[in-house]
């Protein structure tokens, strides 16, 4: 690990020793400031991470439920529901009306 750390850090063992000074600070910088915001993005993307989560939990079971119901009502169909060949409805008396 200390290795690793050394290759990428210490200015005379990286890949920039080649270049002035002045150019590996500036490098150096831009580098840090761009993994600083990989770093910061990542952190508020995981902390946004349960919002966002709950989010499309919620849209996938509004589809889920929506569905289930059409298919449930789809095959709660019975010969009753649908009219005679005449045009009347079957069992009209069923509720006493």
């Amino acid at each position: 690990m200390l290795s690793s750390f050394r290759a990428l850090m210490n200015e005379n063992e990286n890949p920039l020793n080649a270049l002035p000074p002045a150019q590996r600070f500036q490098l150096m910088l831009w580098l840090s400031v761009m993994w600083t915001s990989i770093f910061c993005a990542i952190a508020g993307a995981w902390l946004w991470y349960g919002e966002l989560m709950v989010a499309h939990l919620l849209f996938a079971m509004g589809f889920a439920v929506t569905g289930v119901t059409f298919a449930s009502v789809e095959q709660s169909k019975t010969y009753r529901d649908a009219p005679a060949s005449d045009g009347t409805t079957r069992y009209d008396d069923v509720w006493g009306a």
